[in-house]
């Protein structure tokens, strides 16, 4: 059963590519190191790739996907890993996307993850997110955080997720992992539902609408550490999407109580290491301080970025997506081409890569 499906999944994770897409009307393709790479196999059918994905869904998944034409799920191959995939209709046919789930759990020394990322592990209550586009890691540095506060402390952690990827087994705390769509219906209601199962620490995996958006500035009130993602490229804009999810008469409001739940903003993109092999993940990280919850408090988030260019020297931890995109080629993590097309602002990563040492000084 999903025998076909399965060798296309083995050479995947033997080639440590990240994907693996199935389209209708074309050959397979996997992602390496971000790029996409069309496999030596001829062009899929509508039926034969119907098949492939028909032969690993239950009944109630294939119900799913018929009525609403698209499905998120996990599919578990013994042996080699665990896949998050979305199957979807399209022009051709029905195709899908299997997305990798490393098998061990990430840590945030070996995501090279920077000491402020532990510092908002330690919060007992208020708002962490992490942002970046889709396919940035977002997910494998929340779960590196979750399994750091896993690790080193006793608490009840509660885990949203659309579909759960990384299993937390509990260590020194209670981990409870809910899937919306099969544990709980949506997130706005296992939101609700986690304020009444006593947590320490919750997990969205998603803040994408209004309901969902005020809910977790409720918990985090509440004395609740709220860990969530959103898909925005930089924390300025992290902040303006919260804000903006509030309805307008209750905007000020908001931005008051953002301005204290506030704990940080991680925003990240992935980027090519320099040996060729797998990516990294450049940050920029926001702490909330005075200045910060002030430009908050009187939208002025416009002056963030800003704050964060000349913050990135200090002592205090913050850092802006330029400043570690510079640290990463000076330290010979990345090449400064890769550093140039991720910069916020490419002509000055030029300048300032021109002031390293070349290979002959």
């Amino acid at each position: 059963m999903g025998a076909w499906l399965d060798s296309f999944l083995r050479v995947v994770v033997d080639q440590r590519a990240s994907d693996l897409h199935l389209h209708a009307g074309k050959p397979p393709v996997v992602r390496l190191d971000g790029d996409l790479v069309t496999l030596p196999f001829r062009e899929l059918g509508d039926v034969e790739t119907r098949r492939f994905i028909w032969q690993v869904l239950d009944d109630q998944q294939r119900h799913t996907l018929e009525r609403e034409m698209q499905l998120d799920f996990i599919y578990v191959l013994e042996g080699v890993g665990r896949f998050r995939a979305n199957a979807f209709m399209q022009r051709d046919g029905l195709s899908a996307v299997f997305r990798v789930i490393p098998e061990r759990l990430p840590t945030m020394k070996e995501l090279l993850l920077p000491a402020a990322v532990r510092t908002l592990t330690r919060h007992q209550n208020g708002l962490v997110l992490v942002t970046g586009p889709t396919g940035s890691g977002k997910t494998t540095t929340l779960a590196a955080m979750i399994h750091d506060i896993n690790r080193n402390s006793r608490r009840h952690i509660i885990t949203l997720e659309d579909p759960i990827e990384f299993v937390h087994p509990p260590i020194h705390s209670v981990v409870t992992q809910r899937a919306v769509g099969t544990d709980v219906k949506s997130f706005s209601d296992g939101l609700r539902s986690a304020l009444r199962e006593a947590p320490d620490v919750l997990m969205v995996g998603e803040l994408r609408d209004q309901e969902t958006v005020s809910l977790a500035l409720q918990a985090a009130e509440t004395g609740v550490l709220v860990l969530g993602t959103l898909h925005t490229n930089s924390a300025a804009k992290a902040v303006d999407r919260i804000i903006d999810a509030v309805p307008d008469a209750t905007r000020e409001q908001a931005r008051g109580v953002l301005s204290v739940m506030l704990r940080g903003i991680v925003a990240q993109q992935l980027c090519k290491q320099a040996t060729g092999e797998g990516r990294i993940a450049a940050l920029e990280v926001l702490l909330n301080s005075y200045a910060v919850a002030n430009m908050i408090r009187e939208g002025k988030t416009h002056q963030i970025d800003g704050h964060l260019q000349s913050a990135s020297n200090g002592a205090g931890g913050m850092q802006s997506l330029d400043h570690c995109l510079f640290r990463y080629v000076r330290d010979g993590l990345i090449e400064p081409e890769e550093a140039v097309r991720n910069a916020n602002d490419p002509d000055a990563m030029m300048q300032r890569l021109a002031t390293l040492p070349g290979e002959d000084d």
